[in-house]
């Protein structure tokens, strides 16, 4: 679906933001895009849907180049942005407006979204708070139906019943023909809904895997002094939080988290344990 290939990012007065950042997306996904603040997940996003051009390397939707922003490659992306402006007008009259650009968008999954986000089509954007401004454009970005639908921290500015919601919302969106990338640094938000990670870090690719993977060949539960064959990572001292290669551990529920931080600490073991197929009995 979504291809990039040494794909190379800079602002003129900036060093490079993105370097040789090779990925494939697939649909059927629901992938987690996570890195620290100012590590280019807003810019790779931005490439993806079109707004930023890569300095060089070339990013491909459906064997298109997203760089010559055809019509058909655009009516199938759409990106809800970490910041925006709306309209002063009513929720209804965005729907009119936006929606007929948008080939497979439904009038009825958006109304009812609006239900679920307790939004009234009658009211005016500009006098909602920035959460439910951000509620309108999810529903908004669901209901367009397209392909490929790319969210820049959704979470921010949303209460944590509204954060429930929208892992709600979404997990019941994902199907087999569409690709969702969601890009955040709050790595909980996003438990149980992801079934794909994405790591970058001093502008790389650092760690591209899905979770099934990851199950497969980490283990995370407390450290002990009697259990440290296997250990990459641990946050405080024994009995603290800690990823081991899994070997022939039971399986554990991934933590994000624990992932996240694991992966920027040691990302070499991490990603030569994920490479093995003997549950990581080789580190």
């Amino acid at each position: 679906m979504l291809t990039t290939n040494k794909l190379y990012f800079n602002y003129p007065t900036s060093p490079s933001v993105l370097k040789s950042i090779n990925l494939e997306l697939k649909p059927g996904n629901i992938y987690g895009l996570f890195g620290k603040n100012g590590e280019g997940k807003s810019t790779l996003i931005k490439i993806m849907s079109g707004l930023l051009f890569p300095k060089s390397g070339n990013c491909t939707f459906n064997g298109r180049s997203i760089q010559q922003r055809e019509p058909e490659t655009l009516q199938d992306i759409f990106l809800i942005p970490e910041e925006f402006e709306l309209p002063s007008i009513s929720i209804k009259a965005f729907e009119h407006i936006n929606s007929v650009f948008y080939p497979n968008f439904s009038k009825e999954q958006f109304y009812n979204l609006l239900e679920e986000f307790h939004l009234k089509p009658q009211q005016i954007i500009s006098n909602l708070s920035f959460g439910q401004k951000k509620k309108v454009l999810i529903a908004f970005g669901i209901a367009v139906n397209t392909q490929l639908l790319l969210m820049d921290e959704p979470t921010n500015g949303l209460d944590i019943p509204s954060k429930s919601q929208f892992r709600k919302v979404m997990a019941a969106s994902v199907d087999s023909g569409k690709c969702i990338v969601i890009s955040t640094h709050q790595v909980r938000d996003l438990h149980s809904l992801i079934n794909h990670v994405i790591i970058l870090d001093n502008a790389q690719l650092i760690f591209d895997e899905s979770l099934d993977q990851v199950t497969k060949m980490l283990w995370f539960g407390r450290a002990s002094s009697t259990e440290q064959t296997g250990l990459i990572y641990s946050e405080g001292a024994f009995g603290g939080r800690s990823v081991h290669a899994r070997m022939d551990k039971e399986e554990t529920e991934v933590d994000l988290e624990l992932l996240f931080n694991g992966v920027l600490n040691e990302p070499a073991r991490i990603n030569q344990i994920m490479q093995n197929n003997d549950h990581g009995t080789r580190v």
